[in-house]
C-alpha cells in the first residue's frame, strides 16, 4: 500500500481567521508536539487567494490503519480536545480528502 496523504480543509468563520491562527499558536500546535502527533504533519496553510478563510493542513500516513489510529489517539488526547473545543466554534465546516502520491516526482 503506497503513503497516504490527508488533506484537510477547515473554513473559517469570516473575521475570526486571527482567533483561529492564535488558538493553534498557543494551544493547538503545543498539543500536537507534546502528544507525539506532530511528525505526520507535512504542513498548514491558510488561504491567500481562490476561496478564502480557509486552513488547510496535509498530513502523511503509512496506511490507512495508521491514519485510523492516529486520529483516535488524536481525539483521545486530553490537551488537543481543550484546544479543539474551542476551535469548533470558529469553523464553519471541514472537508477532508485523501490522496495516494504519483508515481513519478518529489515526495514530501
Amino acid at each position: 500500500m503506497p503513503t497516504i496523504y490527508e488533506k484537510r480543509t477547515y473554513n473559517v468563520v469570516v473575521g475570526q481567521m486571527a482567533e483561529v491562527v492564535r488558538l493553534y499558536s498557543t494551544e493547538g500546535w503545543p498539543a500536537l508536539e507534546a502528544g507525539g502527533f506532530s511528525p505526520n504533519l507535512i504542513g498548514y496553510f491558510t488561504s491567500d487567494t481562490g476561496e478564502l478563510h480557509q486552513l488547510v493542513h496535509l498530513w502523511r500516513f503509512d496506511s490507512d490503519d495508521a491514519r485510523r489510529a492516529f486520529w483516535a489517539r488524536l481525539f483521545a488526547d486530553e490537551a488537543f480536545m481543550a484546544f479543539a473545543k474551542q476551535l469548533r466554534p470558529l469553523l464553519k465546516s471541514q472537508s477532508n480528502q485523501l490522496l495516494l502520491s504519483a508515481p513519478w516526482g518529489p515526495k514530501p
